[in-house]
């Protein structure tokens, strides 16, 4: 498209006019103005400041036009040139308007339609909405103009009730002021009606209207905090918190109301007081219908939880205070100085008073002892008190229960406690004792040296505690029962306790050492084994009264006898040379061994009495260390009297060396005991003087005696019935042996020679019957060997045994191959049946291998031995 001059700089000139910043009248005063325009700092800060058009001064002003019009004349052209190249999209989207317009229309119409729906629900629904919302709003102010009346109506009515209720309680104070509570009035009906006085009624009235009224004036309670758990001073005076009330009018902003709040709290600072005065009454004298009525007070106000704990706290402060004061040494130390009787001179050494000593001197430590335990005493007293009123509280907590909501005061009391009020205080009372008594003994010598000596009396001063609180509580403290509580006790006692046990300690220990100073060269004897015996029993009675302590010194004491045992082991010979009894006397290994034997048997035999003296857990302390020494005795002994009985069965076994069969010389007359015999008196002589006179042992030397008599007495008699052969001089010589084993043996039992006490045989019982009936025995008739009659009080293997030496029929040892001493063993070792069943056999082996005439000449024998096992079997 030409117009005849093609514009210059198209795209700058027209970018002029292209900008929405564009005003005509700018750019016409800018042309009268020779100013470009526009101005590039103005409308193009980031662009160059170059300028489309930049008219001169010296331009005339239809050159401008001029411009304009080309300029004009040039986007007509360039709009012309446009549409016909464009016409077809343009037509196409001039009909797309056309139809745009008609749905244009369609919707306008339907937003008509629309605006209209919305105008009827307006009318339908926001109108009567702001009308509901007016009459709502005026119904929640009516509803909190009726609630505040209902409450101030309320209010007044208790407020007047409570006046009522002041006045009435003045008038009881007044009637009677020096009233106070009777310890008899204690039998009290918890769980129904309380038989209280008319005053004490009308305080728990009271405390309960003032309750209500404080309710009333602070609203109801959120959930975090419930009203009744809020003091009542606070409720009093505390402004409500209109976000935890709501939107609750408070009545303190109501001026009828408002003017009773000073009244309310008078009456409850009054009622308050008398709820104290009752409570501390009730305590003081348990008075337990005073003390419940107290508590329902103290309910009634909401201030349950807080006067218990108040309580338990005030009762243990009052406990440790007065703990705390009784090992005061400052205290203690006036106390002596009080008590120190008066000078006699001014030059006396108790005439100076200087200040006040932490320690006693040598002249004022009696005055100091007897002022400690006197404060100790009226110690256990107040703490005996204490417990009886904090255990007097909770038994009526446990049975009192509110008669309108039947909630139990100790479950009210336990929203604020930890845990019962029994023991909260015995807690705080083991903490204070322990520390107090841990703290003294740590700070005071004279503390910790009369304390753990007289540990026993400090004990038993907690045993009168013990006993006296056991009629109000449930605590027990016996032998075989202590109460967790009465050891918790005991156990902050435990370093006098300790020191105590220690002395007692070292006194075993040094007594056994005592008993051991001589060494090897002098052992320990009786004396020694009876002291430390009786320094066991000692420690242990003085312990027998507490059965804690009496268990820790037995524990000692066990400690002691093994160390007695242990050092003992060392001194016991073991050798040959203690069991030996070749003579002519004891060996010094003998002599040791029979003071140590003396000193355990006299140590055991005492400490065994102890089982019936002290209670079954003391006993079983102790028992296995009296076991240990009994069984160190006989390990002592027992090798001794093994070696006795084994060498006089030796000497007995020598009778079958001599020929019983050979006649007697005519000429020779009586000889007299045997060798054998002679050899068997020395040697009990022996015994007796040189060996068991070493064992002074007491009664159980009387039963070795009678043991080792009843031995000779029972092997003698087994070595003389199998005598063979024996003959008539035989037999005479065995008399006499019998003879002179009787009075060897008598002489064995005398004790000592002055008393000639223990002499006789019938003591030695059914053994000394068989030697008597053995001599007539020798002398009776083949026929009469059957008779039970002719051989009483002889058993029958003693029968059996003459009746095969006086037949062919060879003795069981003999058959065997056996030596008489081993024979004699076996028949010690078995049983009498097994004794019969061998000659049982030895009689039927007899029989098959023998014929002739040596058969004939036994028949007779074995048929008399028969018999005789016969009436043995029909008697067992």
């Amino acid at each position: 498209m030409n117009c005849g001059q093609a514009p210059v700089h198209n795209g700058d000139y027209y970018s002029v006019f292209a900008s929405p910043e564009f005003d005509p009248n700018e750019y016409a005063n800018a042309i009268l103005a020779g100013e470009p325009y526009p101005a590039s700092t103005e409308l193009y800060p980031k662009t160059p400041a170059k300028s489309t058009f930049e008219p001169s001064a010296k331009e005339d002003i239809s050159v401008a036009i001029s411009k304009l019009n080309f300029g004009v004349d040039d986007v007509s052209k360039q709009i012309k040139s446009l549409v016909n190249s464009h016409h077809e999209e343009l037509l196409s989207q001039a009909a797309s308007a056309s139809a745009l317009a008609g749905s244009l229309t369609s919707v306008r119409s339907g937003l008509a339609d629309l605006d209209s729906s919305l105008d009827k629900l307006r009318l339908k629904i926001r109108v009567p909405y702001e009308s509901l919302q007016t009459n709502v709003s005026r119904l929640q102010k009516l509803q909190q103009a009726s609630d505040v009346l209902r409450r101030t109506s309320r209010f007044v009515i208790l407020a007047r009730r409570l006046q009522n209720q002041m006045t009435e309680m003045e008038f009881n104070s007044n009637e009677n002021p020096d009233a106070t509570p009777k310890k008899s009035e204690t039998q009290l009906n918890l769980m129904g009606q309380d038989p209280e006085d008319e005053k004490e009624r009308t305080i728990a009235k009271a405390a309960l209207s003032i309750a209500e009224l404080v309710a009333l004036l602070d609203g109801p309670p959120t959930p975090a905090s419930s009203a009744e758990n809020v003091p009542v001073k606070s409720a009093l005076e505390g402004a409500t918190n209109p976000e935890e009330s709501g939107t609750m009018i408070p009545l303190r902003a109501i001026n009828a109301v408002a003017a009773h709040i000073p009244f309310i709290e008078e009456a409850r600072a009054k009622v308050t007081s008398e709820m104290e005065h009752m409570v501390l009454m009730g305590l003081t004298t348990l008075n337990q219908s005073l003390l419940a009525s107290s508590l329902q007070t103290a309910f009634n106000l909401r201030v349950l939880p807080e006067l218990v704990q108040s309580l338990i706290l005030d009762l243990s402060q009052a406990v440790e205070d007065r703990i705390r004061s009784a090992f005061d040494l400052s205290k203690i130390s006036r106390d002596a100085s009080s008590k120190d009787p008066a000078p006699n001179s001014p030059s006396s050494p108790t005439s100076y008073k200087s200040r006040v000593r932490t320690e006693p001197t040598t002249f004022t430590a009696p005055q100091w002892t007897a002022a400690l335990w006197a404060r100790l005493e009226n110690m256990v007293d107040e703490m005996a008190d204490c417990c009886i009123k904090v255990y007097t509280l909770e038994k009526v907590l446990k049975m009192k229960r509110d008669t309108v909501s039947q909630v139990i005061f100790l479950d009210e009391a336990m929203k604020l406690l930890e845990n019962k009020p029994s023991a909260t205080f015995w807690t705080a009372l083991g903490k204070s004792l322990e520390k107090n008594t841990r703290d003294s003994a740590r700070g005071s010598t004279f503390l910790q040296q009369t304390l753990s000596t007289g540990y026993p009396r400090l004990l038993r001063l907690f045993h009168r505690f013990f006993s006296k609180i056991a009629v109000h509580t449930d605590t027990i403290y016996i032998q075989t029962y202590q109460s967790p509580e009465t050891v918790l006790i005991l156990r902050a006692l435990s370093n006098f306790e300790s020191l105590y046990v220690s002395r007692s300690s070292n006194k075993l220990n040094e007594v056994v050492a005592q008993a051991f100073s001589g060494g090897a060269r002098t052992p320990p004897g009786m004396n020694d084994g009876i002291n430390i015996a009786r320094t066991v029993a000692n420690e242990l009675d003085s312990a027998r009264f507490d059965p804690l302590l009496v268990r820790s010194v037995a524990k000692n004491v066990g400690t002691s006898l093994d160390m007695l045992l242990s050092r003992l082991d060392g001194l016991i010979s073991r050798d040959r040379s203690a069991v030996t009894l070749m003579g002519p006397s004891a060996t010094p290994q003998q002599v040791s061994n029979g003071s140590l034997a003396s000193c355990l048997y006299h140590c055991w035999s005492r400490l065994e009495k102890l089982g019936d003296e002290h209670a079954d857990n003391v006993v079983v302390v102790i028992k296995p260390s009296i076991q240990n020494i009994h069984q160190a005795y006989q390990r002592l002994v027992d090798p001794v009297l093994v070696a006795i009985r084994r060498e006089l069965s030796a000497i007995i076994a020598k009778l079958h060396r001599i020929d019983f069969s050979k006649p007697a010389d005519p000429m020779a007359g009586m000889s007299g005991a045997s060798f054998y015999m002679k050899d068997l008196v020395d040697k009990l002589s022996f015994v007796k003087l040189e060996i068991l006179s070493k064992f002074n042992v007491g009664d159980a030397g009387r039963e070795w005696v009678i043991s080792i008599v009843k031995f000779v007495i029972r092997t003698f008699v087994l070595h003389v019935s199998i005598a063979k052969p024996l003959g008539e001089s035989g037999k005479l010589q065995l008399t006499s042996d019998m003879t002179e084993l009787e009075f060897a043996l008598s002489a064995f039992l005398v004790e000592n020679a002055q008393s000639k006490r223990g002499g006789s045989l019938e003591s030695v019982g059914d053994d000394y019957r068989i030697l008597r009936a053995m001599r007539p025995l020798l002398f009776l008739d083949n026929a009469q060997l059957a008779s039970p009659k002719h051989t009483a009080g002889l058993p029958p293997l003693i029968v059996l045994h003459h009746i095969l030496v006086r037949s062919p029929v060879p003795l069981p040892h003999s058959l065997h191959g056996w030596q008489e001493a081993e024979y004699v063993r076996w028949v010690d070792e078995h049983s009498e049946e097994e004794a019969w069943t061998l000659i049982e056999g030895g009689l039927s082996h007899w029989e098959k291998i023998r014929d002739g005439n040596e058969r004939d000449a036994g028949v007779e024998y074995v048929e008399l031995a028969r018999t005789v096992l016969l009436n043995a079997g029909t008697r067992v």
